[in-house]
This record gives structure tokens, C-alpha cells and sequence, in this order.
């Protein structure tokens, strides 16, 4: 007999999972208590999961899978030194924070003058995400600079860089926070004093890379021209000034295509059966878009950001509904 919890709130994924146990239950992610879990063998989660000893300590759980890029909700070194295996979905929503970059960046054209030709944008972290943003940036004719110290790259630069020359930055990095590469406020009080040409901030990686403070405080000031803000520190609990004060102000939704989501189920689903060594049950697909929708080109006509920033600015309170109930978005037409 096997047994999955899973977070009720991961889409398109319950038909194919249910393949694959006995029994499974699901879940609200926030909800999951160690009863839930005492006699599982596998957790599927999202952010809202902490998934650590407090959660898993006796449990029979053998897997848990995040349907998330993300980590920072998983104590990862308890896991391992319980011998519960653990993994998450790298890339798997990359396409989709591209596309709300795209939109947001012609938004901040049309709406705010920025003439994106002749303007810098530096993408501080260039993994999955951060790379698919760049090839964005260069196919709108923006000059790129790139900081990821931690890859090397010898063409990358420093952040004091990005700091004089950008007049967009714009954040992609794992949430860490110690050792070296420490993420956790990276852009705080000293960034916001060192930038020099009154940029636009974007934060689509963790709320906590950016200092909320700091940055209402500098929009305030005008040593910062703009944000575009999808993920908050303290979480659902966001600070509703800097959402009154930012350009676009999301629910943390930026990575919330189908075609994402979609990713991170399979990448669920293949976990599990590599694991277990199950058969496969079938790649799951995202549903296409209604039949009268007409596509000419133009990238917002697929997604528009400012939309989900209307809802959440109307109630910021509905933080985690719009996040839960949030409609059917694609990056392409099949």
C-alpha cells in the first residue's frame, strides 16, 4: 500500500497522480500537519509547505517533491541526515517569469516612456530563469548586464556595475542566507543608496531578496524610478503601502503559466516513478485557450500583468485566493 499527500492547490496534476498510489489524499498546503503525514510515503508540496522535522520527524515519508523551483520552505540538511530524499522542479516555470518580464518591460515602455532600445537592464542571477530573461532583454534591443558570481562566467560583471549603469535590475537568485553568496536583502538600504540612474527594481525571485523597507523607502525618496513586485517579504502579509506606491504588484503569480505549472507536474510525476520505480502513466498537457481568443502578435495579448496587479491592489487581503484560484494563463498557442 502506498500513500501521497498532496497539496490541493497544485493544478491539472490529480488525475495522473492518482495512478500512481493507493491512496492519495490532498491537501491544504499551509494545513499539512505531522498527523497528515505520519503514514505517507510521499509529500508533494509548494512553498506554503515547511517541510522539516517539526512536519516529517517519525513519519513514514521516503520522498518529498516541491512542484517548485524554490527550496527555501524545505530544511534540506535535516532531510538528508533523516535519509528522506527530497527534490524540486529547477526550470520548470522559467518560460513563464519570461513572459511576465516580457510584459512587464513593454508595459514599463508603453506606460512609463522607458525606451527600452536604448536602455540597460541588469539581470542579477543567471540560472534557468535569469537566462531565459536575458535572451528576452536582447530580443527587445536592451543592453544585458549579467551579475552570477557564483557561476564565473568571465563576461558577467560585478554588481557595482549594475549598480551605476542599469536603469532596469532585475532579480533571479535562489533565496540564501549566509556564506558567500548570501541573497537575503541583497538589494537593501546600501544597494538603494549605491544606484545611480534612478532604475526600475523588478523581484520575481523571493520577497526577501529585496527589503521591502528599504525599497518603499527609496521609491519615496526617488533614488528608485519604479517597481514591478510579484513576490513580498512576509508573505501573504505584504506591506500595503509599497504595494499602493509600486508600478505593478503582484501575487506572486509570475511563474504561474500552464505551461509552468504543467512542467512542474511532470517533473513531479517523473520523481515518483524514478523513486519507486513505477510505470509511467503519461505526460500530463495544459488546456488550450478558448476558441475565440485571436492572437496577432502581440505578447500582452496573451498575459497582461497589470491585470493580476488591478486584482490585488483592489483587496490586498485576497494575497492567497488570487494565488489559489488564478485563471488559466498560457506563453503560447498550440
Amino acid at each position: 500500500m502506498m500513500k501521497i499527500v498532496v497539496d490541493d492547490k497544485i493544478p491539472y496534476i490529480r488525475e495522473t497522480i492518482c495512478q500512481l498510489a493507493d491512496e492519495v489524499v490532498f491537501l491544504s498546503g499551509a494545513a499539512i500537519t505531522a498527523d497528515d503525514v505520519r503514514d505517507a510515503d510521499v509529500l508533494v508540496v509548494r512553498t506554503r509547505t515547511r517541510c522539516n522535522r517539526q512536519l516529517l520527524e517519525g513519519s513514514k515519508v521516503k520522498l518529498v517533491v516541491t512542484a517548485t523551483i524554490g527550496y527555501d520552505h524545505i530544511d534540506t540538511q535535516w532531510l538528508e541526515e533523516a535519509g528522506i530524499r527530497w527534490t524540486n522542479c529547477p526550470g520548470c516555470n522559467s518560460g513563464s517569469v519570461a513572459q511576465y518580464l516580457e510584459c512587464a518591460l513593454l508595459l514599463l515602455e508603453q506606460q512609463k516612456g522607458l525606451s527600452l532600445r536604448q536602455s540597460t537592464i541588469g539581470i542579477v542571477g543567471c540560472g534557468h530563469v535569469g537566462s531565459k530573461v536575458k535572451a528576452v532583454a536582447e530580443r527587445l534591443g536592451m543592453r544585458v548586464l549579467v551579475c552570477d558570481p557564483p557561476l564565473g562566467n568571465p563576461e558577467f560583471v560585478p554588481m557595482d556595475v549594475i549598480e551605476r549603469e542599469a536603469d532596469v535590475i532585475t532579480f533571479h537568485v535562489p533565496l540564501c542566507s549566509d556564506g558567500p553568496y548570501a541573497t537575503w536583502h541583497l538589494a537593501d538600504e546600501d544597494f538603494f543608496r549605491r544606484v545611480a540612474r534612478v532604475p526600475y527594481i523588478i523581484n520575481t525571485s523571493r520577497g526577501e531578496v529585496v527589503d521591502n523597507k528599504a525599497l518603499l523607502r527609496a521609491l519615496e525618496e526617488g533614488r528608485v524610478r519604479d517597481a514591478v513586485i510579484d513576490v513580498w517579504e512576509n508573505e501573504p502579509n505584504l506591506d500595503a503601502a509599497l504595494l499602493e506606491t509600486v508600478f505593478i504588484g503582484t501575487p506572486h503569480i509570475a511563474g504561474y503559466s500552464a505551461d509552468g505549472k504543467v512542467n512542474a507536474d511532470n517533473m513531479v510525476i517523473d520523481a515518483i516513478c524514478q523513486y519507486f520505480g513505477l510505470s509511467h502513466p503519461g505526460e500530463i498537457v495544459p488546456p488550450a485557450l478558448s476558441d475565440d481568443f485571436h492572437y496577432t502578435g502581440n505578447p500582452l495579448e496573451l498575459y497582461n500583468p497589470m491585470n493580476d496587479s488591478h486584482k490585488l491592489k483592489a483587496v490586498y487581503s485576497d494575497f492567497e485566493q488570487l494565488r489559489n484560484n488564478y485563471p488559466l494563463r498560457r506563453e503560447k498557442i498550440d
